[in-house]
């Protein structure tokens, strides 16, 4: 198996590609960007790419959610979840008062940012493809930063100098990471799943968002994430990503997508996978599986 990253070696992307199974044996390849990622799946380079998805602090990241909702014919198998500090390097010992200029990836820094206006506030901030090549950078003969946020792990891969540790605005943070594959047989259930769709608004109009979440509430579907993004196609084009709990063999997750189909043809399925905190899903009995029996047996004998 070959694995497709958001590199350098050394990312948060790489600790969540070790967490998944089978990866510590999968030949893994950094990637320079979340298409980039994805991309390889796409031309047989890679059997899957992880990339990160949503962040508890900043929400969902916008890139990942528009390439596979949009950009790429994909679908989601695992996700995982990695705790997320921050430290501050250099290539040398230095004072705070000395850091000019800072490199992360956007999202690492908006998980510094108050730590950074409170310990660095004349410092510039320069933006980086990840927080592991925010790290890189530093040591080329024109680095991109005095100092760089990144994780401690690729800290210690390159022997860079820790000038603060723990700078992370929020402790407690964690980010969600995927991993996509071309469309192939759907994992089976366990009793504690996510399935991911995207759902365009087919008309911008009242009350079509209430038309579509009712599904779910009739089926007893539970939202785990809603986001809404831009199509591309003009203003007010949006469509919405999902995560709900359960998994698309159980009857009532199957119920309400194909009622949203009948709302919004274009709807697309991403995937129904185990979720990472192995949460179970609670299921009331009017929505059980027993319960859709029990129902399509009596349409049955209506009609025999």
């Amino acid at each position: 198996m070959k694995y497709s990253y958001l590199g350098p070696a050394g990312t948060f992307t790489e600790a969540a590609l070790l967490k998944m199974p089978g990866a510590d044996e999968a030949e893994r390849l950094p990637a320079t960007s979340v298409l980039a990622a994805l991309s390889m799946v796409d031309n047989d380079d890679a059997d899957a790419a992880v990339v990160p998805i949503e962040n508890s602090v900043e929400g969902g990241v916008t890139a990942t959610l528009d390439a596979v909702s949009v950009a790429h014919n994909l679908h989601i198998t695992a996700e995982a979840l990695v705790p997320i500090t921050f430290v501050l390097v250099a290539t040398e010992p230095k004072s705070l008062d000395e850091v000019q200029s800072v490199a992360t990836h956007t999202h690492g820094w908006a998980q510094v940012r108050n730590w950074a206006e409170a310990n660095l506030p004349h410092a510039e901030y320069r933006p980086a493809s990840s927080t592991a090549a925010a790290a890189h950078g530093l040591l080329g003969e024109t680095p991109i930063a005095d100092a760089a946020v990144c994780a401690p792990l690729v800290a210690e891969q390159l022997g860079l100098h820790v000038l603060a540790r723990e700078i992370e605005d929020v402790t407690g943070a964690v980010t969600r990471f995927v991993r996509a594959a071309k469309p192939g047989p759907v994992p089976e259930p366990t009793g504690a799943d996510k399935t991911t769709v995207m759902i365009p608004l087919p008309e911008d109009r009242p009350g079509g968002l209430m038309e579509i979440l009712e599904h779910f509430e009739t089926n007893g579907v539970n939202m785990c994430r809603i986001e809404s993004r831009p199509t591309g196609f003009g203003m007010g084009d949006y469509y919405f990503s999902i995560d709900l709990e359960g998994h698309i063999a159980e009857p009532r997750v199957a119920d309400a997508l194909a009622g949203i189909h009948r709302i919004s043809p274009k709807i697309r399925f991403l995937g129904s996978y185990p979720r990472a905190d192995e949460k179970p899903q609670a299921v009331h009995a009017e929505v059980s599986e027993e319960a859709f029996a029990a129902a399509s047996a009596w349409i049955e004998s209506l009609r025999t």
